[in-house]
């Protein structure tokens, strides 16, 4: 089977207190896009990969990311002014060749190499794929004056991340036909409405999303753990 990959990364740096995208921001010698490509890049089960991003920051990208650091083709295409057109955005500008698609955030670079097999493997029994992790605490619904209204049983909720997969055809349909005030967010949400089944498989609770400043503080204590343990491999 083929397989795309589409990186939305035309986020912006408000919550970061950044005057500059945040996926420019560097995490370790590289910038954070730079970290959540190398992962797509080196995957011989990825055909072809497509970043969105803001139009004025195309050739930025492609300069300071692309070309510096990789020598596989990558796509960039202007994104739209929300994740969901910037998403269909990319997805229009496949291949027909291409059977599956993984839709993952730049702003999650700590993908592993591990993760996503799996999520590619998942796709030879179900179209649509989803990773999420087991929640640790308690979770209340509350009303709008934030009274407690319900306690649902934590057994039966999970905090879902991406990377997320799914037939192409599939979640293109989707994007065209959910009413755009539809509130999803996430792309499976798209299929849930449309009536597909979404299968959820086990996520890392290092996936983390570059959100806030704290948030490459911990990208960068996850990353130095990761190498140490490699070095300390290499040693045995």
């Amino acid at each position: 089977m083929s397989n795309g990959v589409v990186i939305p990364a035309a986020g912006q740096g408000k919550r970061m207190n950044s005057k500059v995208n945040k996926l420019y921001i560097e995490l370790m010698g590289r910038p954070v896009l730079a970290h959540t490509l190398s992962v797509f890049i080196s995957n011989n089960s990825i055909d072809q990969i497509i970043v969105v991003t803001a139009a004025d920051e195309i050739d930025y990208c492609r300069e300071n990311i692309i070309n510096k650091y990789f020598k596989k083709n990558v796509e960039l295409v202007a994104g739209g002014k929300t994740r969901r057109e910037s998403v269909f955005a990319g997805l229009q500008a496949f291949s027909p060749a291409i059977d599956y698609v993984i839709i993952h955030d730049g702003a999650r670079p700590l993908i592993t190499q591990s993760l996503l097999n799996r999520v590619i493997e998942t796709l030879n029994s179900y179209n649509a794929v989803v990773v999420g992790t087991r929640l640790k605490d308690t979770v209340k619904r509350v009303d709008s004056e934030d009274f407690v209204v319900e306690t649902p049983q934590r057994s039966t909720l999970m905090t879902v991340q991406t990377p997320q997969a799914f037939l192409y055809k599939d979640i293109l349909e989707a994007h065209k036909k959910v009413p755009e005030d539809y509130p999803a967010t996430d792309d499976a949400s798209l299929l849930e409405y449309m009536g597909k089944p979404v299968k959820v498989i086990e996520g890392s609770y290092e996936n983390i999303k570059i959100t806030v400043p704290l948030d490459i503080i911990t990208a960068e204590n996850i990353l130095k753990q990761r190498r140490k343990c490699f070095e300390d491999r290499d040693r045995l």
